[in-house]
């Protein structure tokens, strides 16, 4: 974590039917020259542009990353955050001249905006809001398996306000929901924590989420994409739900695809949402014919395993997407290495590996890494932002998520680019024809490398630990 003065100091400047995607400024220059922006490892450059460099047709002996457009991999859906309830409770505590500029911060497209076009929320609970909830929580002995006591209520302070803010800035935003847990009537054990869903409750909880889309329908907001669970096997988060590969399956074929069908609800279905070391799971998930037929794809977590198993799960199942969808940097973290690990696995190892998306986890927290649940919360979860008041200092995953975000509007391709040690890259088309290529220099040393595209190549030089966005 970036100390107070430090970051004061170097931190930038606050500043129905998915709308079509802007293009972000600012605009490479003109003819051969090659924009880039800058975050080095020591922080003495965040997100900073630097002079341009210009394409030749000369040679030198340093490595060569190809950019080759005419090979196109998958197209991309977005760049961004998990808004967590304790997120949106900071941000809308703050007023409205600080909130509103921040919110353009973040999801504007022009000036120093970042292009966020991408959140994660949670459905009811997760352990970065204040107290454990449902939208359907009952007295003991109760049931309402028709939902008629269904509310997103608890929502309408913060986080539905803060949402329709949001989409006014970006209209195409792609907001996928997770949910935490089932209510506790449904459940085995009666608690928040742990626990599974009880069978005789899938047609019930499908209803939920049903209720949850018509829901944040009717209040403008597009629920693009839900998980089926959260961590499907991690059950001591507060809130949490266990839920076996077999019980998914079950679930979405037979409940949850059906109602979505029967309502209408495009809203597309994606399953597992947990570690790349069991892509075993969701694998067997989509094994199920009757499943799959209902399922977009599946989502990953990077806290065990390799991202190389979301390829794993790609080619198993090539006609169903990719998706990664959390990754915390634990508190007060270190700028430099924090950098490096999540620029080299997430950034540019999860699209390399077919994901349409990367997200950080979380936006926002406070300098106590609140607000979160007692007995199960992540009280070591260090936001992209610290807010305190009106205050905000911009941490690693800020400039992480900002190096891809502000460059690569949705609609944008990842397109080859070779692969050279120690200079881990990922490239894209978007939609206007630029390129963007992304490069981390992993080592601890300054490198000179080649990017070479179309007959041409340009030189550039990064410090050790630094990762540059080159646009042209």
């Amino acid at each position: 974590m970036l100390t107070l003065a430090f970051a004061l100091a170097c931190s930038r400047k606050s500043g129905s039917a998915p709308a079509p995607p802007v293009e972000p400024p600012p605009v490479s220059p003109a003819g051969d020259a090659v924009a880039w922006w800058l975050t080095t490892g020591g922080g003495n450059a965040l997100l900073q542009q630097q002079a341009s460099l210009a394409f030749g047709t000369g040679t030198n002996t340093f490595p060569v990353i190809d950019v080759d457009s005419t090979q196109r991999f998958q197209s991309m859906d977005g760049f961004g955050y998990t808004l967590t309830g304790g997120s949106a409770q900071l941000i809308n505590a703050m007023s409205a001249s600080s909130g509103a500029a921040l919110l353009q911060e973040l999801f504007g497209t022009g000036g120093d905006a970042i292009g966020v076009s991408y959140l994660r929320i949670s459905i009811g609970a997760s352990d970065l809001s204040a107290a454990p909830f449902t939208y359907n929580e009952l007295q003991a002995g109760q049931i309402d398996t028709l939902q008629q006591q269904f509310s997103i209520a608890a929502e309408n302070a913060d986080l539905v306000p803060l949402l329709k803010q949001i989409v006014q800035i970006q209209p195409g935003i792609k907001i996928l929901g997770s949910p935490w847990t089932a209510p506790r009537w449904m459940k085995s054990n009666g608690s928040y924590i742990g626990g599974s869903l009880l069978p005789q409750y899938y047609r019930a909880y499908a209803r939920y989420f049903v209720k949850y889309i018509q829901a944040m329908q009717a209040e403008g907001i597009r629920i693009d994409a839900v998980t089926v669970q959260n961590e499907p096997q991690h059950g001591g988060n507060n809130p949490s739900m266990v839920m076996s590969a077999t019980e998914q399956a079950d679930f979405v074929k037979n409940h949850l695809g059906p109602m979505f069908a029967a309502a209408g609800i495009t809203t597309k279905i994606i399953v597992w949402d947990h570690n790349a070391d069991n892509p075993g799971y969701p694998i067997q998930v989509l094994n199920d014919p009757a499943a799959k037929a209902y399922i977009d794809g599946s989502a990953f977590h990077l806290y065990a395993g390799n991202i190389s198993a979301l390829t794993q799960v790609h080619n198993a199942h090539p006609d169903r997407n990719v998706y990664f969808t959390e990754q915390w940097i634990g508190g007060p973290g270190n700028f430099g290495g924090d950098l490096k690990w999540h620029i080299e696995n997430l950034m540019g190892g999860a699209p390399r590996n077919w994901s349409r998306n990367v997200l950080e986890w979380n936006l926002a927290a406070d300098a106590n890494y609140g607000p979160h649940t007692d007995q199960g919360g992540c009280s070591t979860c260090l936001g992209a932002l610290t807010i305190s008041g009106n205050s905000v200092l911009r941490n690693t995953a800020y400039y992480v998520v900002a190096h891809s975000s502000r460059f690569v509007p949705q609609g944008s391709v990842r397109v080859q680019s070779s692969i050279v040690t120690g200079l881990p890259n990922v490239a894209y088309t978007t939609p206007a024809g630029k390129k963007v290529l992304l490069v981390l220099n992993s080592g601890g040393t300054p490198r000179s490398f080649n990017i070479r595209q179309g007959g041409r190549q340009v030189t550039a030089l990064l410090e050790g630990g630094a990762v540059g966005t080159f646009v042209w």
